[in-house]
């Protein structure tokens, strides 16, 4: 009992220390990337490449006066960011890194990946209404509008492709993938849909409402600051990479080798480098959209909250549900 207990500990330790040492590394790529696209330098002064002005941002939080203001729910405004980044770390758990490391291997690690997914629109409208704040209260409800709607498309997009794997377990899924062809050539439709839908789950441009400056000043958060406001920010770029790399694992065969790396670990004929090159095709497949998150913030403008209702409800939804629907009588006819 004692020893299961100290290995939950030590995986929970790991995902934590895993995420947050993520995240630094995150923001400066979003920087030095969007001054790239833009002809600018980007932070460059403090260490190599401006790598150390991660280490002054951290410091800055840590220092800056923490307020509570007067009128707030001053329990929930402090529960939000508390349980801001309980989600998306809970869901990373889910996902397997390599044939080598399952941090929580179960046959339903697709729901339990809903579930916690499911559970991160609950800081935003706490945030919003606790804050007692018109504007933080409007971001909120954008927000979990904004959640809501794209939801439904993003779940039918993967039980289109549950359809096809038959199962809730991420290993097999990625094993099917492995057997037979990635399923994004096997339903690209469902691929478009759910990789859409992350943008709008992870609050990023063009899907940004919940946080729109240019009309609620800065959305659910404006009232935080120093480090409760870091929690948001940190929960925002660890959200990322779980969408991305469950993204990666039911559409782009998870840690499933790229074209060329199989054979590189046959010629070897070390068979302890395979976990290894798996980790490192995993890396790289989430690391592609995850620039693609920068690429996009830093290429389209935010939409109107009609134009994004719309898209959601008008376009995203038929299609998703048309998809299913043909999926399953694929899946039908062909079993």
């Amino acid at each position: 009992m004692v020893t299961e207990m100290m290995v939950l500990l030590a995986k929970v330790v790991f995902i934590f220390a895993l995420c947050i040492g993520a995240v630094p590394f995150c923001v400066w790529f979003e920087r030095r990337g969007s001054a790239w696209m833009q002809g600018r330098l980007g932070p460059n002064r403090l260490g190599p490449f401006g790598l150390f002005q991660l280490v002054a941002d951290m410091i800055k939080f840590f220092f800056k006066e923490s307020f509570i203001p007067q009128n707030s729910h001053k329990f929930l405004y402090l529960l939000a960011p508390a349980i801001a980044l309980v989600p998306p770390m809970a869901a990373i758990a889910s996902i397997p890194f390599c044939s080598e490391i399952h941090l929580v291997n179960l046959n339903v690690g697709v729901l339990l990946i809903l579930a916690f997914t499911g559970l991160e629109i609950y800081p935003i409208i706490l945030s919003g209404w606790a804050s007692n704040n018109k504007y933080s209260m409007l971001g909120a409800l954008r927000a979990s509008s904004q959640l809501i709607s794209y939801e439904i498309s993003m779940s039918m997009a993967l039980l289109s492709m549950l359809l096809v794997y038959g199962t809730f377990d991420l290993t097999e899924i990625i094993r099917y993938q492995q057997e037979h062809h990635w399923g994004v050539l096997l339903n690209p439709l469902a691929a478009l849909i759910f990789w859409v839908a992350t943008y709008a789950e992870t609050n990023r441009l063009p899907f940004d409402l919940a946080e729109g400056d240019s009309e609620i000043v800065a959305g659910y958060h404006l009232e935080y600051g120093a480090m409760k406001f870091a929690i948001f920010f940190m929960s925002e770029y660890v959200a990322m990479i779980m969408v991305s790399a469950f993204l990666v694992t039911l559409f782009f065969g998870g840690y499933a080798l790229l074209p060329g790396m199989s054979w590189v670990v046959s010629a070897s004929g070390k068979a302890f480098l395979l976990p290894v090159f798996e980790l490192f095709s995993f890396f790289l497949k989430v690391a592609f959209f995850m620039f693609l998150f920068v690429w996009v913030r830093w290429s389209l403008p935010r939409f109107r909250f009609d134009q994004l209702m719309h898209l959601g409800w008008n376009i995203l939804f038929p299609l998703s549900l048309a998809n299913l629907l043909l999926m399953g009588a694929v899946a039908y006819f062909l079993r």
